[in-house]
This record gives structure tokens, sequence and C-alpha cells, in this order.
């Protein structure tokens, strides 16, 4: 799972290179060593970091990562909890002095020995973390050219310093929540793979997603 595919989920892959990566995830699939994967909830329970994606519906997501200087899209995260049948789809994004995640909320039933129905209740958009100090890079890249921000560095620090206080009465009120009720409130997720760190899982319209349990080694790979 390392170079640009996995560090990208996908996104600047080639075509090429992502007929060749579907080839493979096929391949894995078919060597599934949990044929029913819900009814082993327990494996399937936690948190699972996207990796690889075909799903078109992220890509508009994906490809602002790095768009915005400064602004980082951290991670695509999708929590399962077998016990409270409860899933929670998570994106982090992080910048110089904070950082933010988007949520959605769901319910989900079984359908099959490897289906889930899922239905979409509540999105929260999480209330912005103060970083402890400012980590910024010697240049960033804006509009194709690389920006040396060596000068800036330490006015930033003051800003932070001075900002402060401000922002952490900003930053004390609660998340905003809003309810999910249009016509994309319900979905299905069908998990074609499952060990104890891997799981490869196929959405609507065939969307493939691989993911990797939290703490699994191959996310330092």
């Amino acid at each position: 799972m390392s170079g640009a595919p996995c560090g990208s989920r996908g996104l600047s892959a080639s075509s090429e290179a992502r007929a060749e990566i579907v080839e493979l995830i096929t391949q894995l699939e078919a060597k599934n060593p949990t044929p029913a994967p819900t009814e082993a909830l327990t494996l399937l329970n936690g948190k699972w970091i996207l990796a690889f994606t075909s799903f078109v519906g992220l890509f508009p997501l994906l490809s602002r990562d790095g768009a915005l200087p400064l602004v980082k899209l951290e991670e695509i995260s999708q929590t399962i909890d077998s016990e409270n049948f409860t899933v929670q789809n998570s994106v982090l994004f992080s910048g110089p002095l904070a950082t933010t995640a988007i949520t959605t909320n769901a319910k989900f039933e079984v359908r099959s020995p490897k289906r889930i129905q899922i239905k979409f209740e509540e999105g929260i958009i999480r209330t912005p973390q103060l970083t402890d100090s400012i980590e910024l890079p010697e240049n960033v890249d804006f509009l194709g050219q690389k920006i040396d921000i060596t000068p800036v560095k330490g006015l930033l620090t003051s800003v932070q310093d001075t900002t402060s206080s401000v922002a952490r009465t900003i930053y004390s009120r609660p998340p905003l929540k809003f309810s999910i009720s249009n016509n994309n409130a319900e979905s299905w997720l069908l998990t074609a793979y499952l060990d104890d760190e891997l799981r490869i899982s196929r959405g609507d319209g065939g969307s493939i997603f691989v993911l990797l349990k939290e703490g699994s080694p191959l996310l330092t790979t």
C-alpha cells in the first residue's frame, strides 16, 4: 500500500495503474478469509482508515487536497460499532493553527452474509481544535509555484500567540449538527474481503473502498 496510490488514496494514480490496482483487489477478494463478514461483526468493529477508493463522489474532495496552501486532508475514516449497529464516516482536515473534522453518523442493518444497509441520520461539523504549535513547511505550492514562507514563520507564531485566547473562546462552542433526510440518506455496503488489518468493501455503483484497521503496520509501509 505504499506509494502514490495509497498516499493520494488512488487519485493521483494513472488510469493504467488504477486498472492494475483494481485487478489486484479482485484477486485478493477471491481469497477472502471471512466469507460471511456480517456474521463476524467483532472483526468489522473498530476504526478503518481509507487507503484507496474508486468512488468518484470523493474525487472532488481528494483533488482539493493541497489545493489550498497549508490546508491538508489528513484522514478519511470509517468507524463501525458492532454492538450498537452504528457507522461513523469522518474526514479530518488540518491547518497551521487548527484541525477540524466533518463526520456523518448512521445506523446499519445486516441484510446478507456480506451486505449491510446504511441509513445516515446526521452530519456534524466539529469545532476546530487549536494546535499546540505552528508547524510549517519551508515552502508551499501555490498555482504551480513554490513559495518560500520561511520569512513569515516568526510572524505566524506571533499571530498564534495573540489569537489563542480568542480562538479558545470560539473552539469552546459545541459542534454544528444537521440532520440528513434527503435521497442520499440510505446506502449499502458489501464487504468483499476482511481480515484483522484489511477490509475491501464495495458500495453503490460498484465503487471500491480499501481500508486499513487503525494501528495496522500496513499504514506505515
